[in-house]
This record gives C-alpha cells, structure tokens and sequence, in this order.
C-alpha cells in the first residue's frame, strides 16, 4: 500500500465520517437484505449494530512476513459447528500498538493472514483478544485485508481494526464460522470495530 494510507496522512475528521458511512450502509444491509444474517422474524425490531469508536490509534502498518510454502501445511480452524475448515497461512504481520491511554497495554503484536486459495490479493484475519466475549463477539472477529498487487516479504500493510465485524453466526446459528486459531489469540485488547451483537 502507498504512503497514502499511513495514519499520519489521514485526516480523523475525513476518516471518521467515512467510516460512520460505511457503517450506516451496513446497518441498511442488515435490517433490509435477503441476504442478511438477522433472522427475518427479528429484523423489524433490528436498529443497527453497535460499534467501538472510531480511533485511529488502532489503524496501524504491519509489516510482512511470507510463509515459504504456505500449501505445505494447511491450517485445520475449527468452526462453531464443530467442523474443521482449511485454509493456508501465507503470512504473518507484525505490528506495534501505540496507547495514548496508560491503562492500556501496548507493544508488538503479530497475526497470521490466511486465504483459502494461492491466490494473496485478499488476506482473512481471524483473531480474538481481550475484548472477546467481554464487548466483542465471543467467537472472535474477522478482518479483511486488500492487497495491492503482489504481497512481498517486507511489505507495509495496512491493518485497521476499526474494520473488525462480527462472522455471521453472531447473529444466527444456522451459520457456520471458523474460528480464530490459537495463534491469532491476542493477549491485549482492541477496543475497536463492531462489538457483540
């Protein structure tokens, strides 16, 4: 990703009112589609997710580290079925967490990135952390990472947790979500994205 998308070139005001409009259109999705994951009985009574604030302090580069093979050894996650779904781990991104609250911990953390397919140009991140069934979804959450061209060993990445939702079957069991892998357990809390529904 270009230098653009660093924090230091972002405008909070700019990217606050972006963010709080992807999340209104989300919301429109989940209250009116058919394909929506609310439960159509419940769906009148649904008045929109709920959200950390957007901060910025949870926008962060993370810098790359490939796997060498990663269709060597393909990562079994469990799901909240109790099936297991497979996926290969491409990268890890190691990054650190800058706290302007002395409550919070901060530090370096890593997460491994995982498609299910060779292809990188989108990253799954699957993780909990210490918000997890204590304001998040206790089945962890998910981010999505687009990649501009192809992913290098040594690359920034931008990885912004006020993107972080909720899997389906937070709202409904009829769907089948893998779960986080233990390497992807942070131990430190990420007060941003969706909460629990």
């Amino acid at each position: 990703m270009s230098d653009e998308t660093t924090e230091a070139n972002v405008d909070p005001d700019q990217y606050r009112a972006e963010l709080e409009a992807k999340r209104r259109e989300k919301d429109a999705f989940f209250a009116d589609h058919p394909q929506s994951p609310i439960p159509p009985e419940e769906r009148e009574e649904f008045s929109g997710l709920e959200y950390f604030p957007p901060d910025l302090q949870y926008r962060v580069t993370a810098t790359v580290s490939l796997e060498p093979d990663p269709e060597a050894d393909p990562v079994a996650m469990d799901t909240t079925a109790g099936r297991e779904m497979r996926y290969l781990r491409v990268a890890k991104l190691v990054f650190d967490l800058e706290r302007e609250d002395p409550d919070l911990e901060g530090g370096r953390y890593g997460l491994a990135a995982y498609s299910q397919e060779a292809a990188t140009d989108t990253l799954f991140v699957p993780f909990r952390d210490k918000t997890t069934g204590q304001g998040s979804y206790r089945g962890g959450r998910y981010m999505e990472l687009e990649v501009d061209g192809d992913l290098e060993d040594g690359q920034a990445l931008l990885v912004d947790f006020n993107l972080a939702y909720s899997p389906f079957c937070a709202f409904s069991e009829t769907f089948d979500c893998p779960l986080p892998p233990e390497a992807n357990w942070l131990e430190v809390a990420i007060p941003a994205g969706e909460k629990a529904p």
